[in-house]
């Protein structure tokens, strides 16, 4: 039943590698348990089964947004089990996980990323190729897997846009920064060196193959201490100090969600409290009645 369902998602729905391999192991772990203790098949699940397997993963310490995720995968099944009529009700629909509390997203300063991304870089073709990388996430909000998935004709070098397929499938146009042209050009001049004949991938390997989202992980880092970072630096948080810094500087929270690719508004308003949180400094150290005064300073 679950292989039947995730042909559906791969075929029908065209879902991403990783979101499939999400799915199968949500499912797969609550068939394990269901085979365990309530000798069911996934199919034949009632709400009270859906609520005995939460609580006993919650036991097991998953966090309420693992268990939200699991929910939704398992709503997702029964959506197509009634679907193709092996099934008569949702027995995931009137359950709730509980909540996680919400942690805000952390963000490098504006000042302290730039001063980062300006350093000289070296004639090192893998070098070059990471300045670009780097430069392309921070300039278009880039998640990991669609930075990985570019290819060296989406790019307009012309006007700056950049299409980007997305979650799910989704595709949209992000603008790219002239530093991140420049870069861009310049790994563009000595890429040849590396990719290998007909590889339409914009950033490859040592090996000339598109790189591996691992690699890319493993190279900002190395590229980060090389240049002094005082923390790890890696793609999610150069997707959030983008959204951070555009929202502090523009307030438009609608162009954001757009530019991150977020469905749901809901998820980009997350930005919105980290937004506030800089407004709040702002206010403590200009406002003249913000602060308590220091002994002596009347």
């Amino acid at each position: 039943m679950i292989e039947s369902f995730l042909g559906h998602l791969a075929h029908e729905r065209r879902l991403s590698e990783q979101t499939l391999i999400a799915y199968r192991r949500d499912l797969e772990r609550l068939d394990a348990w269901l085979s365990k203790t309530e000798s069911l098949a996934i199919e034949q699940l009632d709400e009270q089964a859906v609520r005995q397997y939460l609580a006993w993963r919650n036991r097991c310490g998953a966090s309420g947004k693992t268990l939200q995720r699991e929910l939704s995968s398992l709503r997702s099944l029964y959506r197509w089990l009634l679907r193709e009529g092996l099934a008569g009700s949702n027995p995931a629909v009137g359950v709730r996980a509980p909540k996680s509390p919400r942690r805000l997203p952390a963000t490098l300063d504006a000042d302290q990323l730039c001063s980062l991304l300006d350093h000289p870089v070296d004639d090192d073709l893998l070098t070059i190729r990471d300045q670009a990388m780097i430069e392309l996430f921070y300039s278009s909000g880039l998640r990991l897997a669609e930075l990985v998935s570019v290819n060296v004709g989406d790019i307009d070098m012309v006007e700056g846009e950049l299409g980007v397929l997305g979650k799910g499938s989704k595709t949209r146009r992000v603008p790219v920064g002239i530093k991140a042209r420049e870069a861009i050009q310049r790994w563009m001049r000595v890429r040849a060196n590396l990719a290998a004949g007909g590889e339409p991938a914009l950033f490859v390997s040592s090996r000339g193959t598109r790189i591996n989202p691992r690699t890319v992980e493993v190279r900002i880092a190395r590229w980060a201490r090389l240049q002094g970072a005082t923390r790890d630096l890696h793609p999610h948080l150069l997707r959030h100090s983008f959204a951070t810094h555009v929202l502090e500087s523009s307030g438009d929270l609608r162009a954001v969600q757009e530019l991150l690719g977020h469905s749901d508004i809901g998820t980009t308003q997350i930005y919105t409290h980290l937004d506030f949180q800089h407004l709040a400094q702002v206010y403590d150290q200009a406002h003249p009645r913000a602060r308590k005064k220091t002994p002596g300073s009347e």
